[in-house]
């Protein structure tokens, strides 16, 4: 009988040591990253931030690594090399259960508050219908294809990229952002950790799934997106809080923003 336990790289990334995880996918060549000692939080990290393959993924591999991870505990992300390698380190892992002390709806609200009140008066347009009032979650969309078979099928296209696969040891893929010391939201947030709490979320509202990090990038899968204006519209809210730069730099209002996002199957995200 085949011995399926987790290659000894990979348990490095389990405080357990991968105990009771199995993974059947054959595991491509590549190797544990560590954070730069300059960018963790108390000088040293006591385990990897995350595994990484030495050559490019394809679709297939990143869609047969989703759907272990069940069983191994470890979230497959494509990782964008396009601005600054992965492999130099500059990651902060934090643990996932400091996610569990936030929540999305908090998180906007704090943001929006703060926003809001270093805006000149007539920029707040740009919020139309909201203004100054945080409009708080959007309601969940419904969900017209299963998460994962999006997830698999945006990961087909983005490995079109050439981008190399990532293992997160991770419950989820919002998680994955934390534990893996992501740090794409810099400018915006300083701490990721509010911002899975925010992921998270989408992952139960919208059927949400994080397929592909860069370095000041995020790009997820959605199986269940707004349709209607309205719906549209409150998640474009909530997108701002997320990532202002999606909206300011980008339609440079919330009404072109939702007609950009309803009824799509990908949010991708970018920050100045």
């Amino acid at each position: 009988m085949k011995d399926h336990r987790l290659p000894r790289e990979l348990c490095r990334l389990f405080a357990d040591g991968g105990r009771g995880r199995t993974l059947s996918a054959v595991l491509p060549a590549g190797e544990v990253v560590w954070p730069d000692p300059g960018y963790t939080r108390q000088g040293e990290a006591a385990r990897p931030a995350f595994w990484m393959s030495d050559e490019p993924a394809t679709g297939a591999e990143w869609a047969r690594f989703r759907g272990e991870h069940p069983r191994s505990g470890l979230w497959p992300v494509l990782l964008d090399e396009s601005t600054q390698s992965w492999s130099i380190g500059q990651v902060v892992p934090d643990d996932a259960a400091q996610i569990d002390h936030f929540t999305a709806e908090g998180f906007m609200a704090e943001v929006w508050q703060e926003w809001v009140t270093q805006m000149p008066s007539d920029a707040l347009d740009e919020l139309d219908p909201y203004g100054a009032i945080c409009p708080g979650l959007a309601p969940p969309g419904v969900p017209v294809a299963d998460p994962g078979a999006v997830a698999d099928w945006h990961a087909e296209q983005l490995a079109g990229r050439g981008l190399p696969l990532g293992l997160v040891a991770a419950h989820r893929g919002a998680d994955a952002l934390a534990v893996m010391g992501w740090q794409g939201a810099l400018h915006h947030n300083e701490w990721m950790v509010p911002l899975a709490a925010v992921v998270r979320s989408w992952e139960d509202r919208f059927g949400a799934r994080v397929v592909c990090v860069g370095f000041n990038t995020l790009e997820l899968s959605v199986a269940a997106p707004p349709v209607k204006p309205e719906h549209a519209l409150h998640v474009a809210a909530e997108h701002w809080a997320f990532c202002p730069d999606n909206v300011v730099q980008g339609p440079g209002d919330l009404q072109g923003y939702a007609e950009e996002i309803a009824g799509g199957h990908t949010w991708s995200f970018w920050w100045d």
